[in-house]
């Protein structure tokens, strides 16, 4: 067992350019941790956000949140994880570009031998965002709505295959035709070309002029108002995320004229911070994918020392599907 890990660092906020890769001592783990050996870790906007300095974060900081690996040490009070299970995980604290961490074991999931890791590594961080966001945020059932856009990405793609398991009705948006097809491919209903066509407006008609049940937004300040009027009365807007930066500041008071609105922000760290609802959370994610209802899409990879690259290509909307760099 090494002491040290190659991890991919910052020491500043800004472009991809800031990335050093330097080794790093490892440790053992206290109380309540354990120490893992990755085999491949995911890359989520949430890094990208974090590296800008949108999250702020004490530097220098390793960055990355999801990753797969092999159990190498577990410390006191840890009864879920034992030496040599396969583990994959989305947590906090950011630092999975790296090939070893000691971290907390809470968020960390037994790994089913039917999943790899590479499949682990890809698919945690924006798995448990789709189960949050079918099964933890508003009710959605059967013959629903749902609006969703960049349906052609990570978190995109396993949504549209998890609302065609469950009978959902998902209207995409992307920004090509063969992103669109792309969604289409995995389940989405309708896609939209956001680039070639008023998006806001082909939902209205594709609904009969009605709008959907929710919409699940993590484009942000570029597609707010649009999907705020894409919206049924009385449905629920939920922004999760800002690839094209924060939402500005709004008046409330827009959202009743416009049908009595509602909308949240929520994050996943939120509703996996209990143990007990990860794993089950975890669990239902690992249902999807074993039963083949889910199909984890890779379509990069990188090699850690690559890391600048990788956040390079996923800032210009070059990727599709998931990204993940390997060790």
């Amino acid at each position: 067992m090494t002491t040290t890990a190659r991890t991919a660092i910052i020491r500043e906020h800004g472009g991809p350019e800031v990335f050093v890769i330097e080794d790093r001592e490892v440790g053992i783990p206290g109380k309540g941790e354990i120490r893992i050996r990755h085999a491949a870790c995911g890359l989520n906007f949430i890094d990208v956000y974090q590296r800008t300095g949108l999250y702020p974060m004490q530097l220098p900081h390793a960055l990355g949140m999801e990753a797969a690996g092999t159990i190498e040490a577990v410390g006191e009070g840890v009864t879920h994880l034992k030496v040599g299970d396969r583990a994959a995980y989305a947590s906090a604290p950011p630092g999975a570009y790296t090939e070893a961490r000691v971290m907390p074991a809470a968020q960390v999931c037994p790994l089913p031998d039917e999943i790899s890791f590479d499949e682990g590594a890809a698919m945690m961080l924006k798995g448990l965002t789709v189960q949050y966001l079918f099964h933890r945020t508003t009710p959605i059932k059967r013959g629903d709505t749902v609006l969703f856009h960049a349906a052609a990405g990570g978190v995109g793609l396993i949504a549209c295959q998890w609302a065609r398991s469950e009978g959902i009705t998902l209207i995409g948006t992307a920004g090509t035709d063969e992103k669109c097809q792309l969604a289409l491919d995995h389940g989405a209903s309708h896609c939209i070309n956001y680039r070639t066509a008023d998006w806001a407006a082909e939902v209205k008609k594709l609904t009969g002029g009605v709008g959907v049940d929710v919409v699940m937004d993590a484009v942000g300040a570029d597609t707010f108002d649009g999907s705020l009027d894409s919206l049924k009365p009385l449905g629920m807007m939920i922004s999760f995320g800002n690839a094209s930066g924060p939402v500005p500041p709004f008046n409330l008071g827009i959202l009743g004229p416009k049908g009595s609105l509602k909308i949240t922000r929520p994050t996943l760290f939120t509703h996996i911070s209990d143990h007990a609802v990860c794993q089950e959370m975890a669990k239902m994610l690992f249902g999807k994918v074993i039963s083949g209802d889910v199909k984890i899409r890779i379509d990069q990879r990188f090699a850690l020392s690559d890391v600048a690259d990788a956040h390079r290509a996923l800032e210009a909307r070059k990727t599709t599907g998931s990204t993940i760099l390997t060790l």
